[in-house]
């Protein structure tokens, strides 16, 4: 059933129960304990792992055959397991099931069923012989195939996991587990997005991106119809073929490489490289060459990406640092015809080049003035400093300028337009989270500026280090469900120890890192600290941070 090569990811399923209300659709969310490995405290879907006894359950459903369904999955065979999993899971979790009785009725609250949930949730009674003791069959065209997720490398277990999404049954008394789930709650889509937003409840990416879906529909109807008819494309799980160091290799799809390899040789043929190497040019997009400057290091990666938009006359992003040999390559790739310079920030990786080029060709130069501080370029001198959504005109297409302070108060990224290609600067980094360094290092402001990405028609990432990505919503989804993940480490921790220092704090909202990168974590801690002072959530005297206290 699992198309991964990974022996560690195991194939799971979660189901979604919506309905409708006056004000429109709900949907059920289940708490995860706060004693679970896997997403401790966290609101998900009811689901878990498929059992190897799911495929007995066959022979009780109907509906649909598992050819049809395995198709709609893009899987070989064993479709139908995954959604008898979620039906099951849901079961055990929430104390609902989907199934309908000898004379076709959909079983309500006072069925005898109900009596045998725990032998379920213990494991002394398969989903099969659960209903081939009450005579029950499990509808399987109730249920639609909404989206697919694989968890990504890091967590301490690994799902390729299927979601489904149907109509909670009528006269069914949903009641969490009380082991593995702890409370419930049927909310609106938005509601759960704003409630997750706010900090006020944990979820997960996956769960994120479903809730999304379902805001858009006013009734259980329309979402089902729309579910049934557009399923979800498959998700990549072929290794794709290139080189490194020479030699061909094979990229599993949570290789950093994997996505742009996909996107420059979608043939397959192995022509891509697997590693990004200083000083050689590579075109990435049309009109589009990353040179990578020759400064590799701990927070810079293999070097810093400049990004040499234009066909006959060029605009230099991120020119990098002063470094003669990458200046003068910038120049033999452009034979010197830069018209502008743009930079998406004034650290010392990003923008010193730009005085070398400006000296020798009179470009334009784009960029915010550097703020204070001595990992700033005090010397960068901006002929113009983009607003928020200003166009800039180059031979490669228009790019607008996005504010985007958080790593840096004058960040700005630029995107693309008519390629939908966001180069990125330090906003969003491949393979680690962004350094966020009070005091120019906001976490406030750098959360909202990821939530304001997410309504620009993003396709690729071009980061300043790494390759090109893929998936642009999930990356950045990924990047706030961390961050707010750690922020509630962190309030848990507050409320605990209240009155507590900074170093205390630390200590215990990050246990799970080694204690000798204590002090970098304690800057993101109090980055998290000052977040949650301005959403009213934290008090600071005397070097004392207190929780305050909630409603």
């Amino acid at each position: 059933m699992n198309n991964k090569s990974s022996t560690d990811i195991r194939p799971a399923a979660t189901l979604a129960l919506v309905r409708d209300t006056p004000s429109g659709i709900e949907i059920l969310l289940l708490q995860r304990t706060w004693e679970a490995v896997f997403l401790p405290g966290y609101y998900v879907f009811p689901g878990g792992a498929v059992d190897q006894k799911e495929s007995h359950g066959r022979e009780h459903a109907e509906g649909l055959e598992d050819t049809e369904i395995s198709h709609t999955m893009s899987l070989s065979e064993g479709g139908a397991d995954y959604m008898l999993a979620a039906v099951r899971e849901c079961f055990e979790e929430a104390g609902v099931l989907l199934a309908v009785d000898a004379h076709r009725h959909i079983i309500t609250r006072d069925h005898a069923v109900h009596d045998d949930r725990t032998a379920v949730f213990k494991g002394e009674l398969s989903l099969a012989e659960l209903c081939q003791r009450h005579e029950l069959t499990i509808p399987l065209d109730r249920l639609a195939y909404l989206s697919h997720w694989v968890t990504p490398p890091g967590p301490p277990r690994r799902f390729d996991t299927r979601f489904f999404v149907t109509e909670a049954p009528e006269n069914q008394v949903v009641s969490h587990d009380g082991e593995e789930t702890i409370d419930h709650v049927w909310l609106s889509p938005t509601q759960a997005l704003e409630e997750h937003r706010a900090g006020k409840r944990l979820m997960t990416l996956p769960t994120i991106r479903t809730l999304r879906v379902l805001r858009d529909f006013d009734s259980v109807e329309t979402l089902m119809r729309y579910a049934w008819a557009n399923p979800p494309e498959a998700y990549p799980s072929d290794p794709w073929p290139a080189i490194r160091r020479g030699k061909p290799v094979f990229l599993e799809p949570d290789s950093p490489a994997y996505d742009e390899a996909v996107k420059l040789d979608p043939e397959g043929e192995g022509t891509t490289k697997a590693e990004v190497v200083s000083s050689e040019p590579i075109e990435i997009a049309a009109g589009v060459i990353r040179l990578t400057a020759p400064n590799p290091g701990m927070m810079t990666g293999p070097g810093t990406n400049t990004y040499i938009l234009g066909h006959e006359r060029f605009t230099v992003l991120d020119p990098g640092p002063n470094h003669e040999g990458h200046i003068e390559q910038i120049l033999e790739v452009t034979g010197g015809k830069i018209d502008a310079v743009v930079v998406t920030h004034t650290h010392l990786d990003h923008s010193p080049g730009t005085r070398a080029l400006k000296e020798k060709t009179g470009c334009r130069v784009y960029g915010r003035q550097a703020p204070a501080g001595a990992s700033q370029d005090q010397a960068f001198a901006p002929d113009e400093q983009p607003e928020h959504g200003n166009i800039i005109e180059t031979d490669a297409g228009s790019l607008k300028a996005l504010h985007t302070p958080g790593h840096a108060s004058n960040h700005l990224c630029f995107l693309l337009r008519d390629q939908e290609l966001l180069f990125s600067g330090d906003h969003i980094m491949q393979g680690s989270t962004v350094v966020i360094n009070p005091p120019d290092g906001d976490m406030k402001a750098y959360l909202e500026s990821l939530y304001d990405l997410l309504a620009e028609p993003i396709r690729f990432i071009a980061p300043a280090h790494g390759f090109l990505m893929g998936q642009p919503e999930a990356i950045i989804d990924y990047l706030i469900t961390h961050r707010l993940a750690r922020e509630h480490k962190i309030a848990r921790a507050l409320e605990q120890l209240s009155p507590v220092n900074l170093k205390d704090l630390t200590s215990k909202a990050y246990g799970d890192v080694p204690t000798a990168i204590h002090g970098l974590a304690a800057r993101s801690a109090l980055a998290h600290l000052l977040k949650l002072e301005a959403d009213g959530r934290a008090l600071h005297t005397d070097g004392v941070w207190r929780a305050t206290p909630t409603t």
